[in-house]
C-alpha cells in the first residue's frame, strides 16, 4: 500500500484523505444509528460520548507526536493541532480572536449538521459530547488549556456557526 501511495500525486494524495475522513464520519454515524435501533438515543449519546472521549484524547496525542509539538504548546499548539483533525478537510471551520492566552474555535459548516439540515431534521443535540471532545482534545494538546462552550446543538446558535468553543490557558483569558 504504501508504494501505491507513494506513485500517487499530491493531489490525488488530498482527494485520498478526503475519502479517508468522510468514511470515518460514515462509520461514526453507522455506529450512531446500529447503537440507537437497539437501546435508543439516550443510550446512544452515552457511548458516543465515551467514544470521543477515548478517540479524542488517542487523536491529539497523535497529532501533537506528527507537528512535533512541545510538551504544553500553548494556544500557539492548539491552533495548529485543531487544522489537523481528522473532520477538518471535511466542515468548514475558523479559529478566531487569537491571543496568547486564549482562542475562539467555530465550526461554521458541520457535516452532520447540514446532512441533518438537508433533511429537515432538527439539529443534533451534540454538546455534552462535543464538551468531552474539545476538552479532552484541548487538554491532551497542553494540560493547561480549559474549554468552555460559547454555543452548541441543542442551545440556539447563529447561521453561520453550528458550534463555537472557547480555549483559555491557564483557565484564565488575559486580553
Amino acid at each position: 500500500m504504501r508504494k501505491d501511495l507513494d506513485n500517487l500525486t499530491k493531489e490525488k494524495l488530498l482527494d485520498y484523505i478526503e475519502i479517508l475522513s468522510k468514511n470515518w464520519l460514515a462509520h461514526d454515524g453507522c455506529w450512531f444509528l446500529a447503537i440507537e435501533d437497539d437501546l435508543g438515543l439516550e443510550a446512544a449519546m452515552k457511548y458516543d460520548k465515551t467514544g470521543w472521549e477515548y478517540f479524542t484524547v488517542i487523536e491529539a496525542k497523535r497529532i501533537k507526536k506528527f507537528l512535533g509539538l512541545a510538551e504544553r504548546p500553548g494556544i500557539e499548539g492548539l491552533t495548529q493541532a485543531l487544522k489537523f483533525r481528522l473532520y477538518a478537510n471535511i466542515n468548514i471551520q475558523e479559529i478566531v480572536e487569537i491571543t496568547p492566552n486564549s482562542c475562539i474555535f467555530r465550526m461554521n459548516d458541520c457535516r452532520v449538521q447540514s446532512n441533518r439540515k438537508r433533511k429537515g431534521l432538527d439539529d443534533f443535540p451534540c454538546r455534552t459530547i462535543g464538551e468531552a471532545e474539545y476538552g479532552l482534545f484541548a487538554s491532551t494538546i497542553d494540560d493547561r488549556i480549559t474549554t468552555s462552550c460559547i454555543h452548541c446543538p441543542p442551545e440556539p446558535h447563529p447561521e453561520n456557526s453550528f458550534c463555537a468553543w472557547k480555549f483559555t490557558l491557564n483557565g484564565r483569558d488575559l486580553k
